[in-house]
């Protein structure tokens, strides 16, 4: 598709807002990560879905999203993704394939059950006074220094720290291991070019040569940790490959890191552009859980769950076809006019979040690590405004980018006086 098509030439006018002669308009990826709550403002009252450069389309309103994550017309990408981009072979085509984050029905169901105990959300509260320790040990670590990246110095390590500690990983290994998850992730964020991609299948390849090898040691030297119990029940069970079981454990530190590093940043960011929000979270404790919540609506660390329609399906007229990738924005989703009261104003007291955040999916793909992931953003938001009340920026807020998918974040530098 031509990368150059966009609202003009699909027949749109900037000034008057009118619907294309066609009804679907063509944004380009240049286009939606300039400015992506914009265009999604800008089209959700006139359209329920737009068109990508990628062939895929771009489901808008919240009502849409919601209702498709959990619809039994929809199924998983599987490996519809990568084949668009041109991958169709590799580690990177592989974790698509062989991970349970993009399967279905049985075989999704085969290779998510072994892990829906351990993430329990009663396991997960267990774990919160370890995660706040490990939040106020990273602080001590750099508070004399009065200036840091808090992306790279504090939102990174508390979910690396955690699934190193959850999994049974050395400490030391984590430079390496989230280097190398970071670089993966790229593929799911349309934040990479052709040229890129032999980097990326190299870093691919290095993480799960890394769990590979620590499977293995587990099974020769077996540990009181959850891989060693993990790899010891799947051996036994026989249910999954030796490559379904290195693929699923690759899934769980892509997932257990990356999104909640630049959650983690994006909340404390907001807060502190808004000093009397900031001021309150440090007076009132109580309102972190809600400002979590609101961070991650207003902000969030993915942008976007993909589906394909196993049959045609209408939506206001329109028809969404057969076998068409679907990106279901939760970004535009959580802005929506319809669900959210001044949905562009960052507010902590929100009354109108629904009891299931789009954020983290819906129906039998809801994020295996919900419950995590809020332990360890409201303990590394605790952590931090307990013992640094006056933590300012230091310089400009970092720029969260992407508008599908993992989103990446930039520096983030902190000060504060002593």
């Amino acid at each position: 598709m031509d990368r150059d098509l966009g609202t003009r030439d699909a027949g749109l006018s900037a000034e008057s807002g009118d619907a294309p002669d066609d009804g679907i308009v063509t944004l380009s990826i240049a286009e939606l990560d300039a400015d992506p709550h914009g265009v999604f403002r800008r089209y959700r009252p006139l359209t329920p879905f737009i068109a990508h450069e990628s062939g895929s389309y771009i489901v808008l309103r919240s009502g849409d999203v919601e209702r498709f994550a959990r619809d039994p017309r929809l199924r998983q990408s599987e490996t519809e993704y990568p084949e668009i981009h041109g991958i169709t072979g590799g580690l990177l085509f592989d974790l698509f394939d062989y991970s349970m984050l993009m399967s279905n029905g049985a075989v999704h169901r085969r290779r998510r059950s072994p892990f829906s105990r351990t993430f329990a959300a009663r396991l997960m509260m267990e774990m919160r006074p370890r995660i706040r320790r490990t939040a106020e040990e990273l602080v001590a670590e750099w508070y004399e220094e009065e200036d840091v990246d808090l992306v790279q110095r504090y939102a990174a390590l508390i979910p690396a720290r955690t699934i190193s500690d959850l999994l049974g990983l050395p400490k030391d290994d984590i430079p390496e291991f989230t280097s190398l998850v970071y670089q993966v992730t790229r593929v799911v964020s349309f934040l990479f070019q052709p040229e890129d991609l032999p980097e990326l299948e190299d870093a691919a390849r290095r993480l799960f040569d890394y769990v590979e090898d620590t499977l293995n040691a587990r099974r020769r030297k077996p540990k009181e940790d959850f891989l060693s119990a993990f790899v010891a029940s799947a051996d036994a069970a026989g249910e999954l490959s030796p490559f379904e079981i290195i693929t699923q454990i690759v899934t769980l530190i892509i997932g257990g890191t990356d999104t909640t590093r630049v959650a983690a940043a994006e909340q404390v960011a907001l807060l502190l552009q808004d000093r009397a929000q900031w001021d309150e979270v440090c007076r009132e404790p109580a309102l972190i859980p809600g400002a979590v919540v609101e961070a991650l609506r207003y902000e969030p660390s993915v942008a976007s769950l993909a589906r394909i329609p196993l049959e045609d399906i209408e939506v206001d007229g329109r028809v969404l076809p057969a076998g068409q990738f679907l990106i279901l924005s939760t970004m535009s989703a959580m802005r929506d006019e319809q669900l959210y009261a001044r949905p562009d104003v960052f507010d902590i007291h929100r009354t109108d979040h629904p009891r299931l955040p789009l954020v983290f999916g819906g129906g039998p793909h809801r994020c295996l690590g919900e419950a995590l992931a809020r332990v360890e953003l409201e303990e590394g938001l605790a952590a931090l405004s307990s013992r640094i009340p006056q933590l300012e920026l230091a310089g400009d807020p970092p720029r969260v980018q992407g508008h599908s998918g993992i989103r990446r974040i930039g520096e983030m530098h902190v000060a504060w006086r002593r």
